[in-house]
C-alpha cells in the first residue's frame, strides 16, 4: 500500500453509510472521537440507496425499523404506512444526515479497497478504490449483511437483446414496463415484492422459481394521526418490549406453545397473527421454529391459506414450499403475491422441474421451452453476512486476511471482533443476532457497546483492543449449540451459507434472540470487558 498521511490518524474510520453507519458516526462523534465514513455510494442509505426495484418495502415495522437514539427524532419523524417503501426509508434516512449534520463527514464514491494493521504503529491503514488512503486507530465495518449482490452466472447473457436489472443495483431513474415481456428470475424477498407491481404494468410476467419459499401478507396500512399520536405517546415502553423480545419486534411475543391450545383456538391465533403480524407470524406461538410439531401445525394454516389465494390447484402446489419448516429460511412480507398468479399475464415456471440452460437473444432458453423476455431482472439476493466483509481485502497480523481467518466459517467473540485483528469491529456480523432479528435495533446495541468499548481502551490509555482467541472459540461453539435448538438448519438459506456455491455450511446468525444477546453484552461489560485483550 502507498504511504498514507501518518499526520492524520483519525480515532475511527467506519465503512458505509448506511443506517448502521450513520448511527456510528453521529455515537462516535458524540463520545468525542475523530470519525470519518467511506461511503462507496454518491448518496447515504446502503441497501436502501441501492434497493429501489418497484414494491421494495421493510418487513419490520417502520415505528420499529427506526433509530431509538434520539426522543426528538421519534417525535418530528411521521411515519405513512406500517411497513414503509423504499422512497420512504430512504427520505428518513436523509433527513437524519442533515438533522444531525453528518455529511460533512462523509467520504462519498470511495469503496473500501484495501486495509492493513501496521502492528509497530498499531493504527490501520487504508486505501479507497479511486486511490486515497487514509491511517485510522480503529475500523469499523458497518457495510451490511445483504449488500453485496449476488447474480446468475447465466450462458449467453451478451447475446440477449433486451434490458437486465438486478434487484439490488436498481436504476435511479423510472424502468418502463409497459406493454414489455418481463422475466423474474428469484423467487426471494425482492421477487415477492416487486411481482404484484411489475405484474399490473407489464404485457406479460413470467416468475422463474427454483425454490418456493414461504411468503406472509404484509397487511399494509396507512397510519391515521391517531395511531401516530398513540403509539410516540408510549414509545419508549414500545422500546423496551423490542429490545426484550427474542427478535426486536415492536409486539409481545406469546408464551404459549402451538401444542397447548385446541385446534379451535389454535386457528383463531394463526388467523389473528396472519392478518396483523407479517413477518411475526413465526412468533405467533413461541415454539414454531423450535419444534416441528408446532411447526407443522403453522405450516399446515400457511399451506390452506395459500390454496385459497391461488385459483389453480397445480399452481399453488408449485407455490406450496417442500422439504423445509415453516421459518427457517426468512419468510418474505407481500402484498397480494400469491393472487398475482391468478392474472391472466402472469405465468410461473418451474426451473427445478425446468432448468434455464442459456439466455437467447430473444429471452430465456430453458431445458423444454423458450419464454420470450424484452426486461430480464435477476432477483436472486446477496452473498449474505461476509459478502461484503470479503470484497475488500483486509488483513491482520502477521499479513493474515479476513477471508482466510475465516476460511471454514467466521470465527469471532460475539459476532463483533476478531482475534488477529486489532481495533477492528463489525456491526451486526455473522455470530450475532443480525438477520434473525430487527437488524437495526441490534445494530444501535452494536454500536453502543462498541464505542464504550473505545472509550475505556482510550481511558486506560491503551493502543490495542482485540478478542481472545478462546473467548471466539468458545462463542462459535456457543452459536452453533444455540442453532441446534432450532430450526433453522433444516432449510438450505443464507443463515447457513447454502446462497453461494462453495461457501462454508455453517450457522452464520445468532439464534439466542435480541433479549439474551444483550444480556451476554451487559455481563461481558461488568467483567471488566470479559474476552477482550487491552494493549
Amino acid at each position: 500500500m502507498a504511504d498514507a498521511p501518518k499526520n492524520q490518524v483519525l480515532d475511527v474510520l467506519i465503512i458505509g453509510a448506511g443506517l448502521a453507519g450513520l448511527r456510528a458516526l453521529h455515537t462516535f462523534r458524540g463520545a468525542g472521537l475523530n470519525c470519518q465514513i467511506l461511503e462507496k455510494s454518491d448518496e447515504v442509505g446502503g441497501v436502501w440507496n441501492y434497493n429501489r426495484y418497484p414494491g421494495a418495502r421493510c418487513d419490520v415495522e417502520s415505528y420499529d425499523y427506526s433509530y431509538s437514539f434520539s426522543a426528538e427524532l421519534e417525535q418530528e419523524w411521521r411515519w405513512t404506512e406500517r411497513y414503509a417503501q423504499q422512497p420512504e426509508i430512504l427520505s428518513y434516512i436523509r433527513f437524519v444526515a442533515e438533522k444531525f449534520d453528518l455529511r460533512k463527514h462523509i467520504k462519498f464514491d470511495h469503496a473500501l479497497a484495501e486495509a492493513r494493521y501496521d502492528e509497530a504503529r498499531c493504527h490501520w491503514e487504508l486505501r479507497s478504490t479511486r486511490g486515497e488512503t487514509w491511517v485510522a486507530k480503529t475500523v469499523v465495518m458497518a457495510t451490511g449483511q445483504l449488500s453485496k449482490p449476488k447474480k446468475p452466472d447465466l450462458t449467453g447473457e451478451s447475446d440477449f437483446t433486451g434490458e437486465i436489472y438486478h434487484s439490488a443495483l436498481w436504476p435511479r431513474e423510472q424502468v418502463n414496463f409497459k406493454d414489455k415481456r418481463v422475466g423474474i428470475i428469484g423467487t426471494g424477498s425482492s421477487g415477492v415484492q416487486m411481482t404484484p407491481v411489475i405484474a399490473e404494468q407489464a404485457r406479460h410476467l413470467y416468475v422463474f422459481q427454483r425454490t418456493a419459499n414461504y411468503s406472509i401478507p404484509a397487511c399494509h396500512a396507512d397510519i391515521s394521526d391517531q395511531e401516530d399520536a398513540d403509539i410516540k405517546a408510549r414509545y419508549r415502553e414500545r422500546r423496551e418490549q423490542a429490545k426484550n423480545s427474542p427478535s426486536g419486534l415492536g409486539f409481545v411475543p406469546s408464551g404459549k406453545s402451538a401444542l397447548d391450545d385446541t385446534p379451535e383456538e389454535r386457528e383463531k391465533i394463526f388467523e389473528a397473527a396472519w392478518r396483523r403480524l407479517g413477518y411475526g407470524f413465526a412468533l405467533a406461538y413461541k415454539d414454531i421454529l423450535l419444534n416441528r410439531e408446532a411447526n407443522d401445525l403453522a405450516k399446515a394454516f400457511v399451506h390452506r391459506k395459500i390454496a385459497e389465494k391461488v385459483n389453480d390447484p397445480e399452481i399453488a402446489k408449485k407455490l406450496t414450499p417442500k422439504g423445509f419448516p415453516f421459518g427457517a429460511m426468512r419468510p418474505a412480507v407481500d402484498h397480494l403475491y400469491y393472487e398475482s398468479f391468478n392474472r391472466d399475464n402472469v405465468e410461473l415456471v418451474d426451473i427445478k422441474a425446468d432448468p434455464i440452460e442459456e439466455l437467447v437473444a430473444t429471452g430465456v432458453k430453458t431445458s423444454r421451452n423458450e419464454y420470450p423476455v424484452d426486461i430480464l431482472i435477476y432477483a436472486t439476493g446477496f452473498d449474505a453476512f461476509t459478502g461484503s466483509l470479503f470484497t475488500p481485502d483486509i488483513r491482520g497480523r502477521n499479513g493474515i486476511s479476513l477471508q482466510e481467518k475465516w476460511c471454514d466459517g467466521p470465527v469471532n467473540y460475539l459476532g463483533l471482533s476478531t482475534s488477529e485483528f486489532p481495533n477492528f469491529f463489525i456491526i451486526a456480523g455473522p455470530g450475532s443476532p443480525s438477520l434473525l432479528s430487527n437488524v437495526l435495533l441490534s445494530s444501535e446495541e452494536h454500536v453502543d457497546f462498541i464505542c464504550e468499548l473505545l472509550v475505556s481502551m482510550k481511558g486506560r490509555q491503551m493502543k490495542e483492543i482485540e478478542a481472545l482467541p478462546q473467548f471466539e472459540k468458545d462463542w462459535v461453539a456457543h452459536v452453533n449449540e444455540r442453532s441446534k435448538e432450532t430450526l433453522y438448519p433444516l432449510a438450505s438459506s443464507y443463515y447457513v451459507g447454502a446462497e453461494v456455491a462453495g461457501k462454508p455450511r455453517v450457522f452464520m446468525p445468532y439464534s439466542g434472540g435480541v433479549r439474551g444477546y444483550r444480556r451476554i453484552l451487559e455481563r461481558v461489560k461488568a467483567n471488566d470487558w470479559e474476552g477482550f485483550r487491552f494493549g
